[in-house]
């Protein structure tokens, strides 16, 4: 541990954060994008697999309303 004294340690720290705040609030940068999941609607529509896919869910569906029609 340091010798310093607690005071002190505080005091420093206390104005290295406040160092810190007036980088972020000063900064202009662009805030980070957000993610959307609507960017990966129809991102597979084309891919074989998800056209299996769809096509089994498509089977299951139907499948199910003849049962339920039954």
């Amino acid at each position: 541990m340091s010798d310093t004294p607690l005071e002190q340690r505080i005091q420093t720290l206390e104005q290295q954060m406040q160092s810190v705040l007036m980088r972020i609030q000063s900064s202009s940068a662009p805030s980070p994008p957000t993610r959307d999941w609507r960017k990966s609607l129809g991102m597979f529509d084309d891919h074989p697999v998800m056209q299996q896919i769809d096509k089994a869910g498509q089977l299951v569906r139907q499948q199910d309303r003849e049962q339920g029609a039954a």
